[in-house]
């Protein structure tokens, strides 16, 4: 639950406080390990910081841990949302110091996840030129394209070159047959995604309709956070269901919250469904936009866990691991470096940011990046 009241900086930082919290204190899994989730995080369609965080929970705790993993991660920013819905009609907030101050702890936040992923996942020549390379391709091509393209890479070099770097899996992984519910996960995923939009009759604006929305924009969108804004713009405002202000609005106000992007999704469903019914618009656009990505993890991690101890599996990992350095630097500079850093000053802030997390624990920073952006922009 604290990750999500101070997990600013969106979903390339919620990296770096994923790994903070469950690599580097709590140690409940490695850093290979959390490289190999952080692969099949960006690899499936939906947000991926959140997939990040189910899959950590089911990893420590089964599904009821991935679920309660998700709970907490997103439940504060979506609160939130639903009640500004009720509360601001019009608001702009993406000039205001104290947001600018949030957007700029993602740059030291990201930079110290690179330098520490690179001492362990990169450590020799090799993984490092393959790093380097998969930085290059990330930026090359940009979104989920070159993301995948730079994993895959990073998997065929590790199984020609890398196979003296394979080692067994951690020793508190938990095995299982993965059995008959990875594949019906899949299957409903399927039979929701093309069988809804043919139960609506045109002209329907009822729940129903609000879940097809909300499930195909997070089951189509690759690459998460600001990327699914465009397919929930055309869910949403070409039918009148929330007006461009409102939309607008609710943009501004989203980037100062913790947590996922995607609870843009319960704002979406209050506003399209205002008192006394608000509430549960925004709990059915909440759980429906999240929806695919509990099927689509419920079918490929039992079937990943199953895999991964062959060698040619743990071969590729390697190079997998590399390549995730590669993209999580190509991530720091666009769009974390690009969008937050505007100038002199912005540079100096994010150091001084960067001084103060070698001695405050990151929640700490945070607050403290808000107040000082009150009064330094």
């Amino acid at each position: 639950m604290r990750l999500g009241f101070t997990s600013f900086g969106g979903p390339v930082a919620h990296i770096g406080y994923f790994r903070e919290a469950y690599v580097v204190r709590r140690r409940w899994l490695d850093e290979r390990e959390f490289a190999e989730l952080v692969a099949i995080a960006n690899l499936l369609p939906g947000p991926s910081s959140s997939q990040l965080g189910i899959a950590i929970g089911a990893r420590r705790a089964g599904r009821l841990g991935g679920l309660v993993a998700w709970l907490g991660f997103t439940l504060p920013s979506a609160v939130v949302m639903t009640v500004l819905a009720f509360a601001v009609a019009s608001a702009d907030v993406a000039d205001a110091g104290w947001v600018h101050g949030l957007e700029l702890v993602a740059v030291p936040v990201v930079a110290s996840a690179v330098l520490a992923m690179r001492r362990s996942l990169a450590p020799d020549v090799p993984r490092l030129v393959l790093a380097v390379a998969g930085t290059v391709v990330a930026l090359a091509w940009s979104g989920f394209g070159g993301q995948a393209a730079a994993i895959v890479l990073g998997a065929f070099v590790g199984v020609v070159l890398l196979r003296d770097l394979g080692r067994p899996p951690a020793s508190n992984e938990r095995s299982s047959r993965p059995g008959l519910l990875p594949l019906a996960c899949l299957v409903v995923f399927a039979a929701l995604l093309f069988g809804l939009p043919a139960l609506l009759a045109p002209g329907d604006d009822g729940a129903l309709a609000l879940v097809d929305a909300m499930f195909r924009s997070g089951a189509l969108v690759f690459g998460g956070g600001h990327v699914v804004l465009p397919l929930l713009h055309d869910a949403v405002v070409a039918p009148g269901w929330v007006g461009e202000q409102e939309f607008l609005a609710g943009y501004g106000l989203v980037q100062a919250m913790p947590g996922p992007l995607f609870s843009f999704s319960a704002y979406l469903g209050a506003v399209r469904d205002p008192e006394p019914s608000g509430i549960a618009g925004a709990a059915i656009a909440l759980g429906a936009i999240f929806l695919p990505s509990f099927l689509l993890l419920g079918g490929v991690l039992p079937l990943w866990s199953s895999i991964r101890r062959h060698g040619i599996v743990q071969a590729a990992l390697a190079g997998v691991g590399a390549a995730v350095v590669g993209v999580l630097a190509a991530a720091l500079w666009n769009p974390v470096l690009t969008t937050s850093i505007g100038g002199i000053r912005d540079v100096l802030f994010a150091a001084g940011l960067l001084v103060l997390l070698r001695v405050l624990p990151v929640w700490a920073v945070v607050p403290l990046a808000a107040a000082a952006g009150m009064l330094v922009f």
